[in-house]
């Protein structure tokens, strides 16, 4: 199960930058000129969890697996995208494949780095790159609309569904509001599978330069403000601090962070955000071979977590035995919960939570 987000922005506010000291490669080419990513990029880096390592002391495992997040480094967007202006449609097209959007907005001023608008100004910039992604999406879907309303005069039952869908959709993006404004409790899924950019959870990263990283400054703080009234999120990171951190040994990164005022890396914040994001959580398997975490979505009922390690064990799916996290640790591992009474067997209706441990039995 792959779950990715698409970094998106205008040229130069620093996405490859980003993306590389993400990926802790040099995978995209970090340049001051636009469109110097010309094919989309992609890394999946490993999500940071304290949790692993307590529970590979506790179980003695031979290794350690954590759980992986996919980012897509697509090229900058500029005004008139949606009509194909600079490498628009193209890269339209990628950011439809990915599940969330992680904004870049530069919140630096820097006169060696040329700003395609001529000057800073995140709000804008936001708006620049939003708006581009609700024509995309209005032209798209007014086509869909139209057809849907002709079958539904004609009286097919889907068509008269996707019409009911459709309609507030159409008119949010009409009145200059995104889709994701617009979807009713319940049709999460009909609406992801439109594909509409605007429809994707957003997480908007304000990179800052080196003395703004703790704290923030003026801009992102504007960005915080625009973020609180959509419900969303916000992070602030120097992605050019974060791109040093990547080249360190990991023994060096701690003290280096802290020196500059910051508990911890601002990676490691972009990455548990996106997972937050996607509305993720995760659960452990631990044995002495190996500790591994693994990603499902929140609500996901007990043998289709299981399908995440493999098929058969989804097929077969007979009982899970659970042991919350807090419990494995507090009582030294399986054998303790299960002396404690703290392991649970729960069968096909039972919802995984976050940091549960598990073992499935199953038979196929």
């Amino acid at each position: 199960m792959g779950f990715n987000c698409g970094i998106v922005g205008l040229p130069n506010v620093g996405k490859s930058t980003l993306f590389n000291a993400l990926t802790a490669t040099a995978q995209a080419q970090a340049a001051n000129y636009p469109f110097c990513t010309i094919e989309p990029n992609v890394g999946r880096v490993a999500v940071p969890d304290r949790r692993l390592e307590v529970l590979a002391t506790i179980g003695k495992s031979a290794k350690i697996v954590p759980t992986s997040l996919e980012f897509v480094d697509i090229a900058g967007l500029v005004r008139g995208a949606s009509k194909g202006e600079g490498l628009g449609n193209q890269f339209l097209a990628n950011i439809r494949e990915v599940d969330a959007i992680i904004h870049v907005l530069r919140c630096f001023e820097d006169a060696d780095v040329t700003h395609v608008e001529g000057a800073i100004d995140p709000i804008r910039d936001a708006e620049i790159v939003e708006t581009e992604l609700m024509l995309a999406d209005l032209e798209s879907l007014e086509k869909r609309l139209a057809m849907a309303q002709k079958r539904a005069r004609g009286g097919d039952r889907e068509s008269v569904a996707a019409v009911t869908l459709m309609e507030p959709l159409v008119a949010a993006l009409q009145a200059g509001r995104p889709a994701r404004a617009a979807i009713v409790p319940g049709q999460q899924e009909a609406v992801r599978r439109l594909q509409l950019l605007t429809s994707k959870p957003v997480l908007y990263v304000c990179n800052v330069d080196e003395a703004a990283a703790a704290s923030g400054n003026a801009f992102s703080a504007r960005v915080q403000q625009r973020a609180d009234a959509e419900g969303a999120r916000v992070v602030v990171i120097s992605a050019a601090i974060e791109s040093e951190v990547a080249q360190l040994p990991e023994a060096d990164r701690t003290e280096f962070l802290e020196g500059l005022g910051l508990h911890d890396s601002g990676l490691d914040r972009v990455i548990r955000a996106g997972y937050d994001l996607l509305g993720l959580l995760t659960y452990f398997t631990v044995g002495p071979k190996e500790t591994h975490a693994w990603t499902i979505v929140s609500g996901t009922k007990a043998p289709q977590a299981a399908a995440v390690i493999h098929k058969d064990f989804e097929r077969g799916f007979i009982a899970c035995e659970t042991i919350a996290y807090d419990d494995f640790v507090a009582c030294k591992g399986e054998q303790g919960a299960k002396e404690a009474g703290r392991m649970r067997v729960e069968g096909k209706d039972y919802l995984v939570r976050d940091g549960d441990v598990l073992l499935f039995r199953f038979n196929v």
